[in-house]
C-alpha cells in the first residue's frame, strides 16, 4: 500500500520533470520507509538533479506521506 502512494505522489511530480525532458522511476519502498527513485532522461544527467530529488521529488512525498523516513536516489 505504500508503494500506490508514493506512486500516486510521483504522478504529480511527473509532469514537471516531464516538460524538461526527464522523468522519475520508483525503484523500491523498503520496509522501514525509505523510498529509492531513478531520475531519468534529461534529469539523470542535469547537474540540477541533487536539487530535484532533495526539493522536487523529496519534498512532495515527505509532505503527503508521513510513513516515508527518506528518499534516496539509486
Amino acid at each position: 500500500m505504500l508503494k500506490e502512494k508514493v506512486e500516486s505522489v510521483l504522478n504529480k511530480v511527473r509532469p514537471s520533470l516531464q516538460a524538461d525532458g526527464g522523468n522519475v522511476e520508483l525503484v523500491d519502498v523498503t520496509e522501514d520507509g525509505i523510498v529509492k527513485v531513478r531520475l531519468t532522461g534529461a534529469c539523470g544527467s542535469c547537474p540540477m538533479s541533487t536539487m530535484t530529488l532533495q526539493y522536487g521529488v523529496r519534498k512532495a512525498i515527505m509532505d503527503e506521506i508521513p510513513e516515508v523516513k527518506n528518499v534516496v536516489a539509486m
